[in-house]
């Protein structure tokens, strides 16, 4: 595991017991110095004097690999000097095959970070997890906001049919966001929208200004189309309750119900207007999702603004300053729907593979406000704890995106990623891109419904 920076022996002496003992002698390095900094180090205090697991190890696997592997291996690394163990993390591009055939050969780590909930949910319906227990439900409940929805997407049935809290939310993606550049609404005298009637409003105005509101690209090769289903994704949760959306995703509301219809109308009401969007709906659907946020950059703007999610970023022109030339919005909801503020997204889940005193007490461990901190503190990394010390960004960026999940009222993990192949990678994409170009919202339902009908 790559070590960084060392703390000094005084940082050392705030961990007690065991974690002191460890700590001395392997003689970790950190990257950030134990007791220095704005962080809760004395969660990790405590931890340390009720969790000794000294000469014990461990496997963990997951997707992070590169610049990832070391940002969770730095957070490994005080878990290991608090408890004395010693955990040894590998991580895969093609995780989701590896974790299945390590479990079908009874080879499985001791945990593994799951990047997609359905996965889990298969292997817990096998009896390849084993739950993490209702305290640690309630935990979850109590201290990340819009904590039911995080109970709820890691609670799956077991090989029982008994529904049982087995994944532990960490690490989480915002999509629900909007992006433009300060300057241009300064110089036209536009103000950030509250609402979802105040940004159709604001789209509007745009256009009798003389400018095109939206950037919009659906464009990514065989994957042309995810953009759009996000889209209508927010657009569910900001015009129909949570349980509408939850039985949307598990086919137990069809594709035609109304809902659903009137979601993807709403999307329409953006997407389908030619004076809305650069170069019209029929160059949206060609367009490549990486390119689409050019536009706002360009002199005098193309668009003023584009919804995508927060790693749009990397494909900003180079040189580009996030907070100063460019900034962002939370995609807000309808005050008319009364239906809160719901946070489309994504993000992993940490569940046991393999059952050992030491897994839980690593579950434990996530519970602890630094465990959460030290990624915080170096690059992209969000979280709905709210005992976690928004302090520690390094960036008021990271601060405010992060303020976006923190005042969640609900949480949904990305739709189309909880449905069959078939409908989620496949019809619903391709679905989305007939709407776009003027297909009927009714006709493409029903198109998306005989399909996932037919591979019942």
């Amino acid at each position: 595991m790559r070590r960084q920076l060392l703390a000094g022996a005084a940082g050392l002496a705030l961990v007690a017991g065991p974690a002191l003992v460890a700590g001395s002698a392997s003689a970790q390095d950190f990257i950030f110095p134990i007791g220095e900094g704005a962080f809760n180090w004395g969660s990790l205090e405590a931890y340390g004097a009720e969790h000794d697991f000294s000469g014990q190890a461990m496997d963990m696997t997951g997707p992070w690999t590169g610049r990832d592997k070391e940002l969770v291996e730095s957070v490994i690394a005080y878990f290991e000097h608090a408890t004395g163990a010693e955990v040894n993390y590998s991580g895969s591009d093609s995780f989701e095959q590896d974790i299945v055939i390590s479990v079908q050969a009874n080879s499985a780590p001791n945990i593994a970070v799951f990047p997609q909930p359905g996965l889990a949910s298969d292997l817990a319906a096998r009896g390849a997890l084993t739950p993490l227990g209702e305290e640690t439900a309630a935990w979850v409940e109590e201290n990340y906001a819009a904590g039911s929805s995080w109970v709820g997407l890691g609670s799956y049935e077991g090989p029982e049919g008994e529904t049982a809290f087995y994944g532990f939310p960490y690490k989480i993606d915002v999509k629900s966001i909007v992006w433009y550049v300060p300057e241009q609404f300064e110089e036209n005298g536009y103000e950030v929208p509250e609402s979802l009637e105040e940004l159709k409003e604001l789209t509007q105005q745009i256009v009798d200004d003389g400018g095109t509101p939206w950037c919009l690209g659906l464009g990514s090769g065989a994957a042309t189309g995810w953009p759009a289903t996000d889209w209508v994704e927010d657009m569910m949760l900001r015009t129909a309750s949570p349980d509408v959306y939850d039985q949307w995703v598990t086919n137990d509301l069809p594709f035609t119900d109304p809902a659903v219809v009137n979601a993807i109308e709403e999307y329409g009401w953006f997407a389908r207007n030619d004076a809305f969007v650069s170069g019209g709906s029929e160059a949206a659907a060609t367009t490549d999702f990486r390119d689409s946020p050019a536009g706002l950059f360009q002199f005098p703007p193309e668009c003023f603004l584009h919804k995508q999610a927060t790693f749009i970023p990397t494909f900003f022109p180079d040189g580009t300053e996030v907070g100063e030339d460019v900034d962002f919005f939370y995609f807000p909801s309808y005050d008319s729907e009364d239906l809160g503020n719901p946070v489309l997204g994504a993000g992993t889940l940490f569940a046991i593979t393999n059952d050992a005193p030491l897994a839980h007490g690593f579950i434990d461990f996530l519970q602890t406000p630094i465990a959460h901190e030290i990624w915080m503190a170096q690059s992209g990394f969000l979280t709905p704890y709210t005992e976690a010390n928004p302090e520690v960004f390094p960036s008021d960026v990271q601060r405010n995106l992060n303020g976006i999940l923190t005042n969640a009222t609900t949480f949904r993990f990305d739709g189309s990623d909880l449905m069959p192949g078939e409908i989620g990678a496949g019809a619903f994409w391709t679905g989305m891109v007939d709407y776009t170009t003027g297909a009927d919202a009714e006709a493409v339902a029903t198109d998306i419904q005989e399909r996932w009908d037919s591979i019942q």
